[in-house]
């Protein structure tokens, strides 16, 4: 974490901020630089705080830079992003990060938030031979789900462990994946969300002999 604290960080305003559900936001800034979709920006609200790593959420081809974001009250950082307003500066530095997709047949993996990096490949490019894999606790935590299943159609498999829906899975997608038997050797999987998903999966992937090579993860703290 100490290293963050060394990131060059540019003044830049708020152009947008959505609320998409109860304490979850959308938030984007004017963008000065390009970016390649995986990665991500530290953030900070002032120029002496520590920054956070937040994946960009937003496509290439988009005059802004997204980000998307749970309230956590405990937190130090997402209570202040949660009331900027439109104009209001903040401190983000340029992208970095390796969570890029090769364009190679692939299965991706998220929770929550972590949908937010497939949410920029997605806009970004027009994704083939992929599947999108999305657990939530409820319904409403499926973000952007409209975007996604218009581009995926039928390769984009919804999990919810506390409500169901039309077209929704019941239960964990680590189940799911438990009970796969048939999981390509020579894909490639991509897992965003929190370290114990991310854990999680990885060993069950390991255990249906899935090269760690391909593994790749971006963990959400």
């Amino acid at each position: 974490m100490a290293e963050r604290k060394c990131i060059k960080l540019d003044e830049i305003k708020v152009k947008t901020k959505e609320e998409l559900t109860n304490n979850t936001f959308y938030i984007t800034f004017e963008r000065n630089f390009n970016f390649t979709p995986g990665q991500v920006i530290a953030l900070a609200v002032n120029p002496n705080d520590e920054p956070r790593l937040y994946s960009i959420a937003s496509g290439i081809h988009e005059n802004e830079i997204g980000v998307l974001f749970d309230v956590h009250n405990e937190g130090e950082l997402t209570p202040q992003l949660a009331k900027l307003n439109i104009g209001d500066t903040v401190f983000i530095s340029k992208p970095f990060g390796n969570f890029i997709w090769d364009e190679k047949p692939s299965i991706w993996i998220a929770t929550g938030t972590g949908i937010a990096p497939f949410i920029s490949m997605i806009k970004s490019y027009q994704p083939k031979n992929v599947t999108l894999l999305h657990g939530a606790r409820k319904l409403d935590q499926f973000y952007f789900q409209e975007l996604i299943e218009s581009h995926l159609k039928g390769a984009y498999q919804r999990f919810c462990t506390s409500e169901s829906g039309p077209g929704i899975v019941d239960g964990r997608l680590t189940n799911h994946l438990n009970e796969k038997n048939n999981l390509p050797k020579d894909y490639k999987y991509y897992l965003c969300g929190n370290s114990q998903m991310v854990i999680d999966v990885r060993e069950i992937l390991l255990a249906k002999q899935i090269p760690f090579e391909h593994i790749i993860a971006e963990i959400y703290f």
